[in-house]
């Protein structure tokens, strides 16, 4: 098991065959700095990387949506440092990355950023709000990309 300093942790799971994502160590680094760099404190991340189908049923069940999307975010504290669940399919990721035309790594980390940028207190509910959240994942993924 690895841990941030100040004993956080962030944990990736893979629910889909042969999915593994490069540099996982330098990813949760990075992942702990943007709570950093956004002033929030947490406790733990997990990524959870699944089917449309998984994620469908969790959006269905906990959300009352009967659709796709690519990620779901939730925050399990109910005060204090984040304790966090990202759900993340990965059918919807490659999907939309070849609909972009860009690269499916590059749309993951834009998802993971998106999620953990909701836990950061970011929405994306009005025009306003999805024009400010894209900057910020834009900010970070160059961040992270250039390093």
């Amino acid at each position: 098991m690895e841990t941030h300093p100040n004993s956080r942790l962030i944990k990736f799971h893979a629910l889909v065959p042969k999915f593994h994502f490069p540099n996982r160590r330098a990813l949760k680094s990075f992942i702990a700095r943007i709570f950093d760099l956004e002033n929030v404190s947490f406790e733990s991340l997990h990524c959870i990387f699944c089917t449309d189908e998984y994620l469908l049923e969790i959006n269905k069940t906990h959300l009352s949506h009967d659709y796709f999307t690519d990620i779901i975010t939730f925050n399990l504290a109910e005060d204090g440092p984040i304790v966090g669940e990202l759900y993340i399919s990965t059918d919807r990721v490659r999907e939309n990355a070849g609909d972009l035309k860009i690269a499916f790594r590059t749309e993951l980390l834009r998802v993971i950023f998106h999620g953990v940028l909701h836990l950061c207190g970011y929405g994306d509910s009005t025009p306003t709000q999805k024009k400010q959240m894209r900057a910020i994942e834009d900010k970070y993924l160059n961040l992270y990309t250039t390093k």
